[in-house]
């Protein structure tokens, strides 16, 4: 099958924990922050609850927006590097139900892996080993796919290395050789702090469509007005979603700016809320739909995913959004 989406990312099995504000605390760790870490420390906090009972999930931002894409009808690859080992086994496993296109590579490493700590308030704080991830490099790319694709998805997560940073310019080559639409989701805040002024370059030059949210879009353009950054990011950039959390989110398409309020919801656990956004916006459209279509769907699953524990719908739930969004 050729995949209509093509998504470059970081596999992760994500190890899920119920924890508390004291727990962060004495682990000294900053909530609602992806921390990146080594083994020795993921032990640590392994050991720290050693009386829990931990989900195992298929994570990574970028494949858990593309596990749901394929999930929601929209044929789509996930390009990655795993390890020869269970968690491996288990990630494969898991996309292969989900019905993705497998763009996996094994290396000789451990597969990548996220402790995250969820607090009772539905912040997670993540602790992450990228462990193969960090050699995904060019000579991984599936040309052809990618070549064949409609839409190439990634997010500021590949600026981790050298080799994923290389991987990510040349698939924009090729993307961009083939009239496929680039769509790149910032990530995270720390990725942009890092790499604010490339990001920039970049947005203007090869991106079609951003994702950001209230946090990105602030460090991007050094404001914490939303309207003002949102107009100097139409300047940039034709089209983009931007997430404001409880105050809904904006989207962009070509100097229209649309306001979408949120629903009335309780959150659980706001693992994921990114990803669901993403996955809701790209199939969206990959089906032709409007960018205010695609932005309302985008909010819509995102509200639908923290209204429950883990960063990935199960098959009947995203059957039954597929069914009712993509009729």
């Amino acid at each position: 099958m050729e995949p209509k989406v093509y998504g470059i990312g970081n596999p992760l099995i994500d190890v899920v924990i119920s924890s508390t504000d004291k727990d962060l605390k004495n682990l000294e760790l900053s909530k609602g922050v992806m921390h990146l870490v080594d083994e020795n420390r993921q032990s640590e906090i392994i050991q720290y609850f050693k009386k829990s009972t931990p989900q195992y999930l298929p994570g990574g931002s970028a494949p858990n927006t593309l596990l749901a894409c394929a999930g929601l009808g929209t044929p789509s690859l996930i390009a990655g590097k795993i390890g020869h080992d269970e968690f491996g086994n288990i990630y494969q496993e898991q996309a292969d139900r989900y019905g993705v296109v497998s763009g996996l590579v094994r290396g000789d490493g451990p597969t990548g892996s996220s402790i995250i700590l969820v607090t009772p308030d539905g912040e997670r704080t993540m602790n992450t080993h990228l462990g193969m991830c960090r050699e995904y490099s060019p000579a991984d790319i599936d040309e052809k796919k990618l070549a064949h694709s409609t839409f190439f998805y990634f997010t500021g997560y590949m600026w981790d290395t050298d080799s994923q940073k290389a991987a990510i310019k040349k698939a924009i080559s090729i993307a961009k050789e083939n009239n496929v639409q680039i769509i790149f989701d910032v990530a995270d805040p720390f990725a942009v702090d890092r790499n604010k002024d490339e990001f920039l370059i970049m947005i203007e030059h090869d991106v079609d469509v951003l994702f950001a949210n209230y946090a990105e879009l602030s460090i991007l353009f050094d404001s914490e007005n939303v309207d003002s950054s949102a107009d100097q990011l139409m300047k940039i950039v034709h089209r983009a979603g931007i997430k404001l959390g409880k105050k809904g989110s904006l989207a962009l398409d070509d100097g229209k700016k649309y306001h979408l309020p949120p629903q009335p919801i309780s959150a659980i656990d706001s693992t994921g809320a990114g990803d669901m956004y993403a996955a809701g916006f790209l199939t969206a459209l990959a089906k032709g739909y409007s960018i205010k279509r695609a932005g309302e769907i985008g909010g819509l699953l995102a509200e639908e995913i923290i209204q429950q524990s883990g960063a990935q719908f199960g098959i009947d739930k995203i059957n039954f959004l597929r069914i009712t969004f993509f009729k």
